[in-house]
């Protein structure tokens, strides 16, 4: 059981760069590559695959895995999960990280998740599925009350909509499925119910049959103070949230995700890897506002800097079907995370701008920095490269030391454009929940 594993990880961004931190820390990791080397935190912890990472050429990943002996792929991103590199690239002797695609289908397509849950009879708003733009507009404005609409396929973040009137609501639905804004990802749409609560976000690891709850996170979609503005992939996130207390967790546990994974194996789906539900904590109790099959992006980075336990034991854990047969620590500080974002996020991030204060800002004790959207220019110089740059982690006893630990840091690092939200964590009820046991 001490034999040293060699681990790829693929994915660039900041949920990668948090994994990576933590991959590296385990005494079980032999090599650790990197598909991702222009994230220069990844550069700097795992060594550069040389083939491409691909599905249309996925052999030559596969030829790569079998030449360098890698016994754990483990897959960030939400894209090649519904692609089916972990149908590829899992072998008998090499484990991976990650649902398969039929199981990655939960986040790839609305419409499919949304009949699942019917089925299952898991709390969700009510919603219909359009397949083109005309009868969506008729259907929208047939209605008196607001909607949320959805892109159907992947969107990277940006393909929910909460329009304020039927004229934008129209012009929302012309953007998503007449001018393709998201592609393919728009092809089809769902028109919800807009719910009303506390957001919250609840992620597990699953092994096919054992369910291990993660403390809960609270993320914060908007782009602005106040939660104004568009939906973007997330500009801040705590960890633990403060609108879930133990018995509202046992809740989401037995209602949300047991009865989901109950509902994948009857179609015959074993789902390994991390099941996380985004919830609105209605007056009717907790309601699926949508499924990921990967560790959100910021959530994975407040809850790396709390896991005290080996994340590559509980990756190979998960892969083997024993999570019962494993203990997992958490720090008990609380976490805040702010993301720094480029000039002109979501829609037209600057790249180039050069970053200062980085060095500095990283030297603060209890402070953890993920690359999202950066790079080394022919200089040396460290300049953005992408809609979020940074993300930076605070851990402290309360929330507001956490909170001021993971501004000041922000606040060291600079650049031109640079966007910020300012009240991470401040809009949350201050509720503080009672410790709660994550097994």
């Amino acid at each position: 059981m001490n034999d040293r594993i060699d681990v790829l990880l693929i994915g660039g961004g900041g949920r990668e760069h948090a994994l990576a931190l933590k991959l590296k820390a385990s005494p079980r990791l032999g090599q650790l590559w990197v598909t991702h080397p222009e994230n220069p935190g990844l550069a700097a912890l795992g060594k550069a695959v040389d083939v491409p990472v691909s599905i249309r050429e996925i052999y030559r990943l596969q030829q790569f895995c079998d030449r360098h002996k890698i016994g754990l792929v483990v897959i960030g991103p939400e894209e090649p999960l519904a692609e089916g590199f972990a149908d590829k690239l899992a072998t008998p002797e090499r484990l991976v990280f990650g649902p398969v695609a039929e199981a990655a289908r939960l986040e790839a397509d609305k419409a499919w998740a949304k009949q699942l849950m019917r089925s299952a009879a898991i709390p969700t708003g009510e919603a219909r599925v359009f397949n083109d733009a005309e009868s969506a507009k008729q259907y929208l404005d047939s209605r008196e009350d607001k909607s949320v609409i959805k892109a159907c396929g992947l969107a990277k973040g940006k393909g929910v909509f909460m329009p304020s009137s039927k004229e934008e609501a129209s012009a929302v639905i012309q953007r998503i499925m007449v001018e393709k804004a998201f592609g393919d990802a728009g092809r089809q749409v769902l028109i919800e119910e807009r719910l009303s609560g506390p957001e919250v976000s609840v992620l597990a690891i699953v092994d096919g049959g054992n369910i291990l709850v993660l403390p809960p996170c609270q993320d914060h979609k908007r782009l602005g103070e106040g939660d104004t503005g568009p939906n973007t992939g997330g500009m801040g996130v705590i960890c633990p949230s403060r609108t879930l207390d133990a018995a509202m967790m046992a809740r989401v546990e037995r209602e949300v995700l047991v009865p989901t994974v109950d509902a994948l194996r009857r179609d015959g789906i074993t789902f390994r890897g991390v099941l996380y539900a985004g919830l609105m904590l209605t007056h009717a109790g907790p309601k699926v506002l949508e499924f990921n099959v990967r560790f959100g992006d910021p959530e994975c980075q407040t809850l790396m800097a709390r896991l005290q336990s080996d994340l590559l034991e509980l990756m190979l854990a998960t892969c083997r079907g024993t999570l019962d047969q494993i203990e997992v620590e958490w720090d008990e500080r609380e976490a805040c995370c702010v993301v720094l974002a480029a000039h002109g996020y979501p829609d037209k991030p600057r790249a180039g701008d050069v970053i200062t204060g980085f060095d500095e800002a990283s030297a603060m004790p209890d402070v953890f920095i993920t690359h999202a959207g950066t790079k080394r220019a022919a200089n040396g110089d460290l300049v953005t490269a992408g809609g979020r740059v940074l993300g930076v982690t605070g851990l402290g006893a309360t929330l507001e030391q956490a909170r001021a630990l993971a501004y000041a840091a922000a606040e060291l690092i600079r650049y031109d454009g640079k966007v910020m939200r300012r009240d991470i964590g401040s809009l949350v009820p201050q509720v503080k929940p009672k410790r709660m046991v994550t097994r």
